[in-house]
């Protein structure tokens, strides 16, 4: 049996950018219990948002990029380097590719805006997915909605 097809793609619309909100609410506020009011801010209204969805408009996962001065102090100060962050896969998508196609899509979006890296924090159990996408962890362990995470980089 062959795994649905998908297309990844910039949420354009407000239709969209729902759906990247309920995708997350599901993985983050359900599934791993992220208080709702601080897993949505300030940074969504201005952020790339991408979305991974299924033929039939089923939306699959999906992840956002930061940049500019006003996340600057995400990324060391470097305004050459984008902030992916907010990446979530659906329980039913999970291992179908569709995490790593999200991943490429922020990096996509970071290269056309002229960024030379993206930072991301990563979960401490996803660290290998994330290696195995080029990405490397730097710096020590940290909590983040008392979750543990690391810091990864990976140059454009």
């Amino acid at each position: 049996m062959s795994a649905p097809a998908h297309v990844v793609r910039v949420a354009e619309d407000p239709a969209d950018r729902e759906a990247c909100f309920a995708v997350r609410k599901e993985v983050f506020v359900a599934e791993q219990g992220v208080p709702e009011d601080i897993e949505y801010d300030a940074y969504d209204a201005g952020a790339l948002h991408v979305i991974a969805v299924r033929e039939d408009g089923t939306p699959l996962g999906t992840g956002r990029l930061l940049h500019g001065p006003g996340v600057a102090h995400k990324t060391g100060g470097d305004l050459t380097v984008g902030s992916l962050g907010r990446l979530a896969v659906t329980r039913e998508a999970r291992g179908l590719g569709v995490g790593a196609a999200l991943v490429r899509a922020v990096e996509d979006a970071a290269r056309a805006r002229g960024l030379a890296a993206v930072d991301l924090h990563a979960q401490t159990h996803a660290l290998g997915f994330y290696e195995r996408l080029g990405y490397e962890a730097y710096g020590p362990e940290f909590p983040d909605a008392g979750i543990p995470h690391r810091a990864m980089r990976r140059s454009l």
